[in-house]
């Protein structure tokens, strides 16, 4: 194990690491053993829900198997069960959106949920996703809206009182937020990042590959490359304040050597995830070992933004409370996103974006 970024390692957090952990490299297992002999159970439980991890967490200790509280095995099991549940829901849901969008000749690709899951974890219905999230062109927006009309989604963000057209909202923000007619929440996606100067050329005219999710059921999602850098992005947009983001992330570098993960870092920064890449390795190897040990990541550890960066999202992952249920628990989200890349006129602008946002 390797955490050198900070403090608050109590056993359950490790042992919720390593659960997660197990998901994507099938380890031996003892070391899980032996943590779960010291673990306060109902502290384990509250951060398996606060980092909603709870379908890793139940398939490792389901396969090890370990003796749990009659109580906890129950928790864990029926939460495993309705994310899977879930996630077959969102495979059927999201066959028809490429049917009715691929029709409509409207680009659609599929970003993090299912895809994710089965990248990361070989398993589609294990990785707990509350939204469908769908990447269409910028200038799609009003053709894809009103075909989601026509297979009978609702607009919940922007309100219905917001009487701005909504390409104009998409124009200031990445997202608008739908609702299914059986209630699965979809995220329209006109941009992958808060802000348009973070991986501006990434979009769904970037390379792509076709992962199947489901027997007949193939989604398209972004090619590894473009994948890694939107996922660091991803992440540092919130700071990594829940451990299922990095798992994702280590999970999807886990089989692949100290020289591609650094190979994947380079592309990145021609993408334009700038700092959010080297937060997400520094996290990531003190996490889960990712390239920990590596030329890279003692390269990155020398820089002291992407020192600072790190130290920042640990302390957001590892806060009992997650920091938007806590009063001005997200400022130093707002503060690490300002540093996300180099300059004067970045931070301006972000500033801008952010102080918007907040007025809207």
């Amino acid at each position: 194990m390797n955490y050198r970024l900070g403090s608050r390692k109590t056993i359950e957090f490790l042992l919720l690491i390593e659960c997660c952990r197990w998901s994507f490299t099938r380890a031996n297992g003892e070391e899980i053993r032996a943590l779960a002999r010291r673990a306060d159970w109902r502290r384990f439980l509250d951060l398996c829900s606060r980092h909603r991890v709870e379908g890793l967490v139940q398939r490792c200790l389901r396969a090890l198997p370990l003796a749990l509280p009659s109580e906890i095995a129950r928790s864990l099991s029926k939460d495993a069960a309705a994310i899977a549940e879930h996630n077959l829901r969102a495979a059927r849901e999201s066959s028809r959106l490429l049917d009715a969008f691929t029709a409509a000749d409207i680009p659609l690709l599929f970003v993090k949920g299912l895809t994710l899951s089965k990248l990361a974890y070989g398993d589609p219905f294990v990785k707990m996703s509350h939204d469908v999230d769908v990447l269409v062109p910028g200038d799609s927006i009003a053709r894809a809206a009103a075909l989601l009309d026509q297979l009978g989604y609702r607009l919940t963000l922007p309100a219905a009182t917001d009487s701005a057209p909504l390409e104009r909202w998409h124009r200031q923000r990445k997202e608008s937020v739908w609702r299914s007619p059986d209630g699965l929440t979809l995220e329209l996606h006109s941009r992958l990042a808060d802000s348009p100067q973070l991986i501006p050329g990434i979009g769904v005219h970037s390379p792509r590959r076709e992962i199947e999710v489901s027997p007949g059921i193939e989604l398209p999602t972004l090619a590894a490359d473009e994948l890694f850098a939107y996922l660091c992005v991803h992440g540092a947009s919130s700071a990594w304040f829940r451990l299922k983001w990095i798992a994702d992330l280590a999970g999807l570098l886990n089989d692949c050597s100290a020289q591609e993960i650094g190979r994947l870092f380079e592309r990145s920064q021609q993408l334009g995830a700038g700092r959010a890449a080297a937060q997400a390795l520094l996290l990531a190897a003190a996490t889960f070992g990712t390239a920990a040990g590596s030329d890279l990541q003692r390269r990155l550890g020398r820089r002291r933004a992407d020192r600072w960066l790190a130290r920042a999202a640990w302390a957001q992952m590892t806060r009992v409370a997650e920091p938007t249920r806590v009063r001005l628990g997200t400022a130093t989200i707002h503060l690490t996103q300002l540093l996300l890349l180099p300059g004067l006129g970045f931070k301006l602008r972000e500033l801008s974006r952010q102080l918007s946002d907040m007025r809207s």
